[in-house]
């Protein structure tokens, strides 16, 4: 079994970066990308290839080295089916909104229709491939709908979850910690499985490519996500405990991460982790817990969610309670809109929900992210649904500077690690704005004390404020 073309339903954040550097790596393989918004494959297709639709660092290189030589983005979704030897499903997998496991499971009905399609278009042998991140047993889901047909046409179903994170994409797709494929313990499984090493040999050491059954390949998915964001929330619970006690978190932070049992990476203090996965991922693991009957897993991980929620609550009510208890009529700047640096993507931004918080209690938020548009900063409020779409665009002014965002507020809130923060005049910040001049550090990338020696009054996370 030889995969000489492949096929990737799905051009978002997992589906075009993973497709363009397979493309890159193996030259030998035609790689198309193909999705039904037709906006978004013409954005790929820019010829200016910086308007490509996911910014993701060196990501724009990658596919402008393997575009139009094998890697191609399509709207002509049964074409590709149809001539793919390897197909990765890599469609949105939202947690549903509706029914039987509401705000908890994961909806499914993306990837029921992509298996539908195939199908229905496949007239010879394929492998499927599970790469968006999906419940424990979808894989045979899908396999049931694909034996289904009745034409002949047989199906191996793999599961190969991305371990992607956001702003390294591309770095965690040349240097992986690892690939994971899972398939059948049988003859045809096994060839399959074999067939999609081979495609990732081509740059990945062999030591690095595990294989296991499909089961457990989606299960370490789940798990993954589940234990780095309960780091995140495990720390940023202790960050209350320090505020209140007057230990510095970042300090308890870097004396816990030198024990190497336990690692220095995911225990940063912060207003909370967003994104599409971990929240998502954890909700899909309490559901699948609960259908089980396992109350007290169930309940375990769930406490990761709640904490997280918390810290975003917190941190709101720090702004309004440190503004002498009302923000309204107040600007407060927000610099950062996306869940993290090096991202365009806003999915689960703990920005979104401070924000909602902060109009509800009438402020008015001025709004700066680098990478993040005007239009994705309303979209996203107006998902909630907390209030109409015309008094979300009046509680939000837009700019493209910093400093035009910071002038003349009452407070600025960090809830993005962007670099470039960093490096501003704060001095200058500071003269534009009201006094006192309040400053909510979400992400403590700030020096604390260089920042009240200019003037400001200074709030970060896990630290003593010096209010």
């Amino acid at each position: 079994m030889n995969i000489t073309k492949i096929c990737c339903i799905g051009a978002g954040y997992v589906g075009g970066p993973t497709m363009a550097v397979i493309a890159q790596k193996c030259p030998h393989i035609q790689v198309t990308v193909v999705d039904m918004n037709v906006e978004r494959i013409q954005a790929w297709n820019d010829a200016d290839v910086h308007n490509i639709p996911i910014y993701e660092p060196g990501l724009a290189a990658v596919v402008a080295e393997a575009r139009g030589r094998n890697l191609f983005f399509s709207t002509d979704v049964d074409q590709a089916i149809e001539e793919a030897d390897a197909i990765f499903i890599s469609v949105n997998t939202p947690t549903k909104t509706y029914g039987k496991g509401k705000n908890m499971a994961a909806d499914l009905k993306y990837i029921e229709l992509c298996a539908r399609q195939i199908a229905r278009v496949a007239k010879n042998d394929k492998i499927v491939i599970e790469k968006s991140t999906l419940p424990v047993r979808t894989a045979e889901a899908i396999k049931s709908i694909l034996d289904s047909t009745g034409n002949g046409v047989q199906f191996q179903i793999l599961s190969n979850p991305e371990f992607l994170a956001e702003g390294t994409a591309v770095t965690d797709l040349l240097q992986p910690d690892r690939i994971l494929i899972g398939g059948e313990t049988s003859e045809a499984g096994e060839k399959a499985i074999a067939a999609l090493v081979a495609v990732y040999a081509n740059w990945v050491p062999q030591d690095k490519i595990l294989t296991t059954n499909v089961w457990s390949s989606e299960l370490s998915k789940l798990t993954a996500n589940a234990f780095l964001a309960q780091r995140i929330s495990s720390i940023n619970a202790l960050s209350e405990l320090c505020e209140k006690t007057g230990a510095d978190v970042t300090e308890v932070s870097r004396a816990i991460g030198m024990d190497s049992r336990i690692g220095a990476k995911f225990l940063k203090a912060s207003v909370g982790f967003g994104g599409s996965c971990f929240q998502k991922d954890i909700l899909n693991l309490v559901y699948i817990a609960k259908s089980y009957g396992l109350t007290e897993v169930a309940d375990y991980w769930e406490q990761v969610i709640i904490m997280n929620d918390h810290q975003k609550r917190r941190f709101a009510n720090k702004i309004v309670q440190t503004l002498y208890n009302t923000v309204a009529g107040k600007k407060i700047a927000f610099l950062g809109w996306a869940f993290k640096k090096d991202t365009n993507d806003t999915r689960e931004s703990a920005a979104i929900y401070v924000a909602d918080d902060l109009i509800n209690e009438q402020a008015e938020l001025a709004v700066y992210d680098p990478k993040v548009s005007e239009t994705k900063v309303l979209q996203d409020l107006n998902y909630l649904q907390s209030r109409t779409a015309d008094e979300n665009q009046a509680a939000i002014s837009y700019f493209d500077s910093a400093y035009q965002a910071c002038q003349g507020a009452h407070a600025v809130a960090i809830l993005t690690e962007w670099d470039e923060f960093t490096d501003y005049d704060w001095q200058k910040i500071y003269d534009g704005m009201q006094k006192p001049a309040f400053l909510f550090d979400g992400r403590n990338i700030l020096n604390a004390a260089a920042m009240e020696a200019i003037g400001f009054v200074y709030s970060g996370i896990g630290v003593v404020s010096s209010e």
